[in-house]
Parts: structure tokens; C-alpha cells; sequence
């Protein structure tokens, strides 16, 4: 108890010069942190899809170390730089952010779990909740997304407790992209097959090293060719998969097969 109140009686004995110092600490924070953010983007949109991952990782890193740096600046102003009393006071902290901000806490205690261990990174692109985009940034409180509709989506730490996440890429600046087609059962399968492959491989999107592979299921009202391959970029992902879609269905056209039709009930649904 009279650690307690050592501890607090400090803190009234605060100046005024010590609360603009504290204030300053904290603009200077912000602005490095701004400022790195925004250079790390600027160099990354000019770096090779290798090296702009690696840039765009540097940045959560370096908010956290600019925030902890903060930290170790300001507290010796606000308390006697003891054992004891930074404890108190953390402990205090702790409790009372525990209490009032229970959602900030757990998405911020996920957030830090997340830079650690590295489940995703920026550049990445990931699934979860139902959204599917590119991570552009890693907050404190929340991911933020970008998705094929050039929509931002937030989704706070704390959903990570509970949902699963997708990752496509995993730190690559590649992703298997697959292309689907329905054909009529009434024809060559091992020819169309075939066809679908040289399709998928005359795309300037496919990586050089990737293999296109090809899986058909037959079903019930058609029979479904599912065409595989890696993009060069993953930002490209798209405009791959709708090229070789174009490409294979040029193809199949040529071999004069028809295309299957969903059943009208299926169509209603």
C-alpha cells in the first residue's frame, strides 16, 4: 500500500514541463511511425515482388519497436524509476485496461501474437471471416485488408481466437489460381483435358515454373475440368484466372464441345 501511494504521489508531483515532454514523446512517436509507413510503401511499390515483401514485413516491426521505445521514455517521467514501482503501476495498468477495454485488449494481446509468430504478413493474401484480400497492414487492433474489389476490410485480432485464416501465398509473391469450366458429358475427355493444359500454359501470367495440371469431376449434369497453375505475382491473380479462362474456352469452342447448362432448379438458387 505505501508503494501505491509513493507510486501515485509522484504522479502529482508532475510539472508542466514533464506533461509537454510526455505529449512530445508521444507526437514524435506517431509521426515516426506515419513517416516509416509511409516510406517502407514507397519503396516497396518500386522494389521486385521479392524484395517487396520483405520491405512491407519490416513494417509492423518497426511500430512495435517505435511504440515500446516510447514507453521506455515516458515512464521514467510519470514514476521513480523503481522495481517496485513499475510494477505497481503496470499491474495497476493492467488491470484497469483488462477491465474497461476487454475487446481492445484481446484483439491488441492477438495483434502482438501475430507479429511474433508471423501467421501472415503484408503482402500476403488470406482469407478469413468470409473476406478474401491482400494484407496491406498489420495494426495494433486490426488487419487490414484490400480485396479484388478494391475494398478495404478490417477485421480486429480478436476474430483470430475463434476463426480460421487462410493464407494463399504464406510469404510468396506466388498463388495457385484455378480456372473452372462445365462441359457437356458427351465428349473426348482425355483431348479436352490436354487442350486446357496448352491453354493455361500460353498465359504471360502463369510463372514459368509452374506446371499446369488439370483434375475433371463428373457430375451429375455435367462433367467440371479444374485447371491449376501459379501466377508470376500474386496481385495478378485475377486477370490470370480470367485469362485462361478466355483462353480455354476458345479452345474447347474449337473442338467443337459444348458447354453444359446448370439444371433450372440449380439456376433459381
Amino acid at each position: 500500500m505505501n508503494q501505491k501511494m509513493i507510486a501515485w504521489e509522484h504522479l502529482e508531483n508532475l510539472s508542466w514541463r514533464d506533461v509537454l515532454l510526455v505529449l512530445a514523446v508521444l507526437v514524435l512517436a506517431r509521426l515516426l511511425i506515419v513517416g516509416a509507413q509511409w516510406q517502407l510503401r514507397r519503396l516497396a511499390d518500386g522494389a521486385s515482388p521479392r524484395q517487396r515483401l520483405t520491405i512491407l514485413r519490416i513494417g509492423p516491426i518497426a511500430r512495435l519497436l517505435i511504440r515500446v521505445a516510447a514507453v521506455l521514455v515516458i515512464v521514467p517521467l510519470l514514476i521513480e524509476p523503481t522495481v517496485r514501482n513499475v510494477f505497481v503501476l503496470g499491474a495497476s495498468f493492467a488491470l484497469a485496461l483488462a477491465y474497461l477495454l476487454k475487446d481492445y485488449g484481446s484483439s491488441f494481446v492477438a495483434g502482438l501474437l501475430t507479429v511474433l509468430e508471423n501467421p501472415y504478413q503484408p503482402g500476403d493474401w488470406i482469407r478469413v471471416d468470409g473476406h478474401y484480400g491482400e494484407v496491406t497492414s498489420i495494426a495494433s487492433r486490426a488487419v487490414h485488408l484490400r480485396t479484388a474489389d478494391d475494398s478495404q476490410v478490417i477485421v480486429p485480432h480478436s476474430r483470430f481466437w475463434s476463426e480460421s485464416i487462410v493464407n494463399s501465398t504464406q510469404g510468396t509473391h506466388s498463388v495457385l489460381c484455378v480456372a473452372n469450366f462445365y462441359l457437356d458429358p458427351n465428349h473426348d475427355a482425355s483431348a479436352a483435358r490436354e487442350r486446357l493444359k496448352e491453354a493455361a500454359a500460353s498465359s504471360d501470367y502463369r510463372r514459368p515454373d509452374s506446371q499446369v495440371s488439370v483434375t475433371v469431376l463428373e457430375k451429375p449434369w455435367a462433367t467440371q475440368y479444374r485447371v491449376k497453375a501459379y501466377v508470376k505475382e500474386s496481385r495478378e491473380q485475377f486477370r490470370f484466372i480470367t485469362d485462361m479462362t478466355i483462353r480455354g474456352k476458345d479452345a474447347i469452342r474449337q473442338m467443337n464441345i459444348r458447354f453444359a447448362q446448370a439444371p433450372h432448379h440449380r439456376l433459381r438458387q
